[in-house]
């Protein structure tokens, strides 16, 4: 191999500095600890928003099944109605093929989402779910959440 004797010495050499290297650690730091506990509080408020995202959808579902019955399911017949076409003396005439929904989803806390009709108030149905201790009433994450808060949501 050749060597020229006029080649620059070798260029300086590049990296980070440990003080750079531990600035950059710090302000993570400052930054996790800003971030994190807002984060961490959290979790109940996107279980209530996933909730009330479910009960949209089975909502919208209720409302095909009507278009195509002239009437939601019964109380007895129930949310099952979307999935799978229910018999009996109030059976469905027109129900879809393949149902309304390809299953049904517990609600965040692991509890089947609630169905009655009619609802009370004057509305047609009332669908909710019971929240986090999965019984009625409550507050906070306990609180029940239900297609009576959508419409208040709406109105806002």
């Amino acid at each position: 191999m050749m060597c020229i004797a006029n080649q620059p010495a070798r260029a300086a050499q590049r990296g980070f500095t440990l003080i750079e290297i531990m600035v950059v650690v710090v302000i993570l730091g400052i930054l996790a600890a800003v971030v994190v506990p807002r984060v961490m509080d959290r979790p109940d408020q996107a279980r209530t928003t996933k909730a009330q995202s479910d009960i949209r959808a089975l909502e919208s579902a209720l409302n095909l099944y009507r278009l195509d019955n002239f009437n939601y399911p019964t109380t007895e017949q129930g949310l099952d109605a979307l999935v799978r076409m229910p018999t009996g003396q109030n059976a469905p005439r027109n129900w879809r093929t393949g149902g309304y929904l390809d299953r049904l989803q517990k609600d965040p806390w692991g509890n089947d989402y609630q169905y009655q009709t009619p609802g009370r108030d004057g509305r047609q149905f009332d669908l909710y779910s019971l929240g986090a201790d999965g019984s009625p009433g409550g507050t906070d994450a306990n609180m029940d959440i239900g297609n009576w808060d959508l419409d208040q949501t709406n109105q806002r």
